[in-house]
C-alpha cells in the first residue's frame, strides 16, 4: 500500500463538476492498492498517518499530529501510484490492485481511519476525479507498507 500524504490548508475533490468531499485544514491521502496488500498494512498505514507529527506547535515546530489539531481526512484512490517506469515511456500498472481487492482494501483503509474520530471525506473508486488542494508547508511524505524499517 503506497500513500502519498499531503499537509493542507483545504482541499477538495470533484466529480463531473460536483464537490464529493471538501475538507479544511488537515491531510489530503492519495491511496495506491497493491495485491499483496492486506489488513496489516490498513492498520499500519492508517496508525502511523493519523499519529504522524507534521503539524506546527506554538513554537513553529513540527509536533503535532492530525489528532492533536483536530483536522480533517480526504482519502482519494489513485491506483497510478503503483506504476512501474521501467521500461518505455508509457508506464505499466501490472502492481496495482484490481478492483476486487483494490476497493475492499480501500474501504478498509476508509473504516479504519474513521476510528481516530477525525472527519473523513473520499473520492470515488474509479471515478475521472479532479482534486484541488493548498498544500501547506508544502509537506508531502510518501509511505510504502512495504519499507516499513
Amino acid at each position: 500500500m503506497i500513500a502519498v500524504i499531503q499537509k493542507v490548508s483545504n482541499a477538495s475533490v470533484s466529480i463531473d463538476g460536483e464537490v464529493k468531499g471538501d475538507i479544511g485544514q488537515g491531510l489530503l491521502i492519495l491511496l495506491g492498492v497493491e495485491d499483496a496488500d492486506n489488513s496489516e498494512d490498513v492498520d499500519w498505514l492508517t496508525r502511523k498517518i493519523v499519529n504522524m507529527r507534521i503539524f506546527e506547535d506554538a513554537e513553529g515546530v513540527m509536533n503535532e499530529s492530525l489528532l492533536d489539531i483536530e483536522g480533517e481526512l480526504l482519502v482519494v484512490s489513485q491506483f497510478t501510484l503503483h506504476a512501474s517506469t521501467k521500461k518505455g515511456n508509457r508506464p505499466s500498472y501490472i502492481k496495482a490492485a484490481k478492483p476486487d481487492v483494490a476497493i475492499s482494501l480501500y474501504e478498509s483503509f476508509i473504516s479504519k481511519i474513521a476510528e481516530f474520530g477525525r472527519p473523513v471525506k473520499t473520492g470515488e473508486f474509479g471515478a475521472d476525479m479532479k482534486i484541488a488542494l493548498t498544500n501547506d508547508g508544502p509537506v508531502t511524505i510518501l509511505m510504502d507498507t512495504k519499507n516499513k524499517v
